[in-house]
């Protein structure tokens, strides 16, 4: 029971921030909540990273 409230907490602490920092690179904020498996996260973050690479080319 208490590894399940950890990884509740992480994933609370992953998918807020991604709520919020998501919209910014023009993808949408409901991809937040596939941070709910880990994998996920290195997805939007290399996503994230992208979009960046391509707004500081502008």
């Amino acid at each position: 029971m208490f590894e399940f409230l950890i990884w509740i907490i992480l994933v609370v602490a992953t998918v807020v921030p991604m709520l919020k920092l998501l919209p910014h690179f023009g993808i949408n904020k409901n991809w937040a909540f596939a941070c709910i498996i880990s994998p996920a996260v290195i997805v939007l973050l290399w996503m994230m990273a992208m979009k960046l690479q391509e707004m500081e080319r502008r």
